[in-house]
């Protein structure tokens, strides 16, 4: 016989359970409150989604359908011209090679100094932990200002290399306070059962602090990916050498200043300089295209990391 759900002395039925969950009156919202919150997540996802559609649907249309669907969200006498040309200019590929390095190197220096660093900032007992901590959280308030910071690395003779890209940004202090929440959940009784085994502190670090700490790592590791991918601040002011440009500052280049003159190289110029003053607005839309796509197809091998290591490194407990 099935009891009455608020009944706290019998359990309910599972039959009656699911017919309540198909009906809502199990959920802490009713059922037309969650249709409309449904309904508002699903526009602002659309909000977000519709405008790379209308640029992916740029890219692959005709310059003059362009002029006359501005707001297109499918491709118009569908081409491909405009991908032929940018993978066909030697500036836009070399900035792409330079911004995969800077982004693949430039990540794994930022884990390894960030993980040592949350490792080291995890033990409280250490001596001047406090003034470790004020050091770490004062940048994160106050900065001196560009004057002195390009000052900084001209003296350290960082300018027009690729260093610059990469040093200056080492170590976030949101992402080492993050990872260091992290480890405090990890609990020390399995630190102190491997030094008991005869680990050193690298080994416990290496082998058990690292594996155990996958999901804050590929947390960690996907923000610096992106902000080296995104970042054009860098190599617009402390760059001046166009052949060390990474890809974001090119694109810039294209995008605002519209120069796209001098991505065309050898005899084929002129014939693709024509192409370009018909569809510029291909040229610009299959670029943010090509910078965005690579970024993109790395989220979903870490996307099942993402909201853990969040979750996890933001309290302790």
């Amino acid at each position: 016989m099935v009891t009455d759900p608020s009944n706290n002395k019998a359990p309910m039925d599972d039959d009656l359970r699911v017919s309540l969950a198909g009906t809502g009156h199990l959920d802490r919202n009713p059922l037309w409150a969650q249709t409309i919150i449904y309904l508002i997540l699903v526009g602002l996802g659309l909000v977000t989604l519709l405008p790379m559609v209308n640029v992916l649907a740029v890219s692959l249309s005709e310059g003059y359908a362009i002029t006359q669907n501005p707001l297109m969200l499918l491709p118009h006498d569908f081409t491909v011209e405009a991908y032929k040309y940018i993978f066909g200019t030697q500036v836009l590929l070399k900035s792409f090679g330079i911004t995969v390095y800077v982004t693949v190197f430039g990540t794994f220096l930022n884990l390894v100094f960030t993980i040592t660093g949350a490792y080291g900032l995890s033990k409280t007992h250490i001596p001047g932990y406090k003034l470790l901590m004020w050091l770490i959280v004062i940048p994160m308030l106050f900065g001196a200002g560009l004057i002195p910071y390009y000052l900084l690395l001209k003296n350290l003779h960082l300018l027009n290399t690729l260093w610059v890209l990469i040093i200056p940004g080492l170590v976030a202090p949101f992402n080492l306070i993050l990872m260091r929440n992290f480890f405090w959940n990890i609990p020390e009784s399995l630190e102190e059962s491997a030094r008991l085994d005869g680990a050193s502190e690298l080994q416990v670090l290496w082998k058990l602090i690292i594996p155990l700490s996958k999901p804050v790592i590929a947390t960690v590791g996907l923000f610096y990916a992106v902000g080296h991918w995104n970042d054009f601040f860098s190599g617009l002011f402390f760059i001046s050498d166009n052949s060390k440009w990474p890809l974001q500052v090119v694109m810039r280049s294209i995008i605002i200043d519209q120069n796209m003159m001098n991505m065309g190289s050898g005899p084929s110029q002129s014939g693709d300089l024509t192409k370009i003053v018909v569809s510029q607005q291909n040229i610009k839309a299959a670029t943010i295209i090509f910078a965005i796509v690579p970024i993109l197809l790395v989220y979903p091998f870490l996307q099942k990391y993402f909201v853990k290591g969040i979750m996890l490194g933001s309290v302790k407990g």
